[in-house]
């Protein structure tokens, strides 16, 4: 289907039912497995940092991959004439989405289940509806990159909660935090690169003035990313000082002997 002129009022049908059952359904998920691989010893911090970050790989990997996968193969060709131009990104003139002048791609023009969802959250967002430019150079970072490395926290956390080796949980714990702070640095980036060049154009492809558009899908489903990584960017701010402490308390203890 072809991007609305205007976004239609929020309504709760069974579409928008499923899709945003399957998005709240990642959480619950997420917690469930957290369950079943962690004891029940392991630390609230360690629990929850897995949690988000399981919840973190099943969104990228499910939603947003199919997110790029409409991009890059579903599509409608047309006809270019002066009364109907080509957009690179949902009605803008410039480059051509992989080069052909004659087709649009994006969730738009499929009628996939996961596309509906899309559809569902371009009501909000147009861009997410087609094949912007920005976002999808954005989301193949996202899912090809911050993906993979939610996994491979989620690893790391059950290898730690799981030994009693003091010296290999010391190095898997430097290696966690490490990835962490790389993880919630690039979805902090990501976030201000979706968004500013909205704020910048004001707001030519969001939908503020419905509020369930503003607050739910705009502000809920977008905001999650900023709160989270930047309180386990804190976490591992303490967790560097606290380290970098011990290490001078040593070689102090070292030096007076």
């Amino acid at each position: 289907m072809p991007p609305p002129a205007t976004p239609p009022p929020f309504t709760l049908d069974l579409g928008t039912g499923l899709s945003l059952a399957l998005a709240f359904s990642f959480m619950p998920a997420a917690q469930a497995l957290a369950g079943t691989v962690l004891p029940k010893t392991v630390s609230k911090k360690y629990y929850w940092i897995f949690v988000w970050c399981a919840y973190d790989f099943l969104t990228h990997s499910i939603i947003e991959g199919s997110y790029l996968y409409h991009c890059f193969f579903s599509y409608e060709t047309i006809n270019i004439t002066s009364d109907h131009p080509h957009p690179a990104s949902l009605g803008r003139s410039g480059p051509h989405f992989l080069g052909y002048s004659d087709r649009n791609y994006g969730s738009y023009y499929s009628t996939a289940p996961l596309a509906r969802l899309w559809q569902e959250y371009a009501k909000a967002d147009t861009r997410w509806g087609g094949s912007d430019l920005t976002v999808i150079s954005l989301e193949l970072l996202t899912v090809l990159g911050a993906g993979p490395a939610a996994a491979y926290i989620c690893y790391l956390i059950s290898k730690i909660a799981n030994t009693t080796d003091s010296s290999l949980r010391a190095r898997l714990d430097a290696r966690m935090w490490f990835v962490a702070m790389i993880l919630s640095t690039g979805e902090l980036y990501g976030g201000f690169m979706t968004f500013a060049p909205e704020w910048l154009s004001a707001n030519t492809s969001l939908a503020v003035s419905d509020p369930v558009y503003l607050w739910l899908y705009l502000f809920f489903f977008n905001t999650i990313w900023v709160w989270v990584p930047a309180w386990i960017l804190y976490e591992a701010y303490r967790e560097l000082s606290n380290a970098f402490v011990r290490g001078a308390s040593t070689q102090h203890l070292k030096k007076a002997a």
